[in-house]
């Protein structure tokens, strides 16, 4: 693996780049809320062709702070997506996002259709569907902004405890370790305004759009993640050309708790 960085709109992206075989296919990885780059090392080798692993803007050990707010918004990551992908000189690509990856990569895909080989969504949504929920929702993480300012590493600890990761209660101390030392690295006032600009609330709503998506699409969840099931059965409705994958003895965080099941989807995904 080869660690990067590349320089879009002032801002150092931290990447890793991995050439794997001669075959023409090209991942780009991204990552979800907390999380960096290294979710995927168990990912990275196994993968096809070339992958580029993303720390997304604000997130990673070595991120630098971002102080305006309007820099985390879905408009403004997508492009810096765009000029990633022109810096690599990459014209069609797998994405794969997770979670916040995954609402940013739906996000792309719908914005530069003409540059998605295929889409990979994992634990996603297309966004809150009315007005309402979206106030709500921009609410409800202001709140929790405030609270990573005041005692971030409090937030972490609650954050762990939330119902949507209780499956990786039962993987071993070492990787619940790896994952919480993850989160503890991260700049707190970059989390804050990552919720604030990026958060559920803050996107556009992607429903009504869910029908021009034609590219091949690969919806992963995990049996245990009963909200995202959900989720993606709605979508698997409204998308021309998707199929779901439902991961055994996985929650929320499925490619992170079963890392061969993952592969294995996305190695046939890309070959049918």
């Amino acid at each position: 693996m080869t660690e990067q960085v590349v320089n879009i709109a002032g801002y150092p992206y931290q990447v890793t780049y991995q050439e794997n075989s001669s075959t023409q296919d090209k991942w780009l990885l991204l990552h979800g809320f907390m999380g960096s780059r290294h979710d995927f090392d168990q990912l990275i080798s196994a993968l096809p062709g070339t992958v580029l692993a993303i720390d997304l803007l604000g997130f990673g050990a070595s991120a630098p702070e971002v102080t305006r707010v309007e820099r985390f918004t879905m408009a403004n990551q997508i492009a810096d997506l765009q000029a990633i992908l022109i810096a690599y000189d990459w014209e069609k690509v797998h994405v794969f996002g997770y979670s916040m990856g995954g609402r940013l990569a739906l996000g792309f895909a719908i914005a530069h259709p003409e540059q998605v080989a295929s889409l990979i969504l994992e634990s996603a949504t297309a966004g809150l569907p009315t007005a309402a929920d979206r106030v709500a929702r921009r609410q409800a993480d202001a709140a929790k902004a405030a609270y990573i300012r005041q005692d971030f590493p409090s937030f972490v600890t609650a954050w762990e405890a939330i119902p949507l990761f209780a499956s990786q209660q039962q993987l071993p101390v070492h990787q619940q370790q790896q994952m919480r030392q993850q989160r503890l690295q991260q700049r707190p006032e970059n989390v804050a305004q990552s919720l604030i600009g990026m958060g559920t609330g803050a996107q556009p709503n992607f429903w009504p759009k869910l029908a021009e998506v034609t590219v091949k699409t690969l919806l992963i969840v995990g049996e245990k993640d009963v909200k995202f099931n959900h989720l993606a059965d709605k979508m698997l409705q409204q998308l021309p050309n998707a199929q779901k994958a439902v991961i055994a003895d996985a929650g929320h965080n499925v490619h992170f708790e079963q890392p061969n099941q993952v592969i294995a989807r996305l190695k046939a995904h890309v070959s049918r």
